[in-house]
């Protein structure tokens, strides 16, 4: 591919979400890897449908919608949280857990829905999983892939004030703490995001020893 910008460079990266506690934790785990991130409601692209059953297809999508529409590298997450007792559930349907059984939409309501029916069982183990996507442009034949798992349990009371969706719900039996529990620095060290990233970065690296670059 010629005639693209370097992807060394410090350059925008179009978020494919317009939740705001997505963008702090993108915002503030890829600024070092040099990487300004827009939401994609800033540029005025709408969100793309998610009729997918698996988190990466629905990760793809995203970021080829995003990248197409803005003309800039896009990078696009799908997470949620997976319940052992549950087969796997919320699983890509995390954010509307409770819509889809005709509750409000909201994480008061999810995480309502989640501990209800959770309700009899002991089997609590749970993990956060995200796979991050990011394509040069929207036909890029080679998108990069990563993925993170954060493993824990599911409580019934809330805990902390941090974060969002699950996290009060989720606790880290090894630290004794939710993951609204824990600071910010401290989720970006450790999430199912962060390892994610972490792998991405270890992509984005070969990439560039390929020479791969944007159209």
């Amino acid at each position: 591919m010629s005639g693209g910008t370097d992807m060394t460079a410090r350059q925008r990266l179009v978020l494919a979400s317009n939740n705001a506690g997505k963008l702090r934790e993108f915002g503030a785990l890829l600024a070092p890897l040099g990487f300004d991130v827009v939401p994609q409601g800033e540029l005025g692209i709408p969100e793309a449908e998610e009729p997918h059953a698996t988190f990466i297809e629905n990760a793809l999508t995203k970021a080829r919608h995003a990248s197409r529409l803005s003309g800039l590298p896009a990078l696009a997450d799908d997470s949620g949280i997976c319940v052992a007792a549950l087969d796997g559930a919320p699983g890509v349907y995390s954010a509307r857990f409770a819509q889809l059984a005709g509750k409000p939409k909201s994480d008061t309501a999810n995480n309502a829905h989640l501990v209800e029916r959770l309700a009899g069982i002991a089997d609590r183990r749970a993990f956060y999983y995200c796979v991050l996507v990011l394509v040069r442009h929207a036909d890029d034949p080679c998108p990069l892939v990563a993925e993170g798992r954060w493993h824990g349990e599911v409580i019934d009371t809330p805990r902390g004030d941090g974060g969002f969706g699950y996290d009060p719900h989720f606790l880290l039996p090894e630290l004794g703490r939710t993951a609204a529990e824990l600071s910010a620095e401290e989720k970006n060290r450790v999430s199912h995001r962060a390892i994610a990233l972490r792998k991405l970065s270890g992509l984005l690296q070969e990439a560039r020893h390929e020479g791969i670059q944007q159209d």
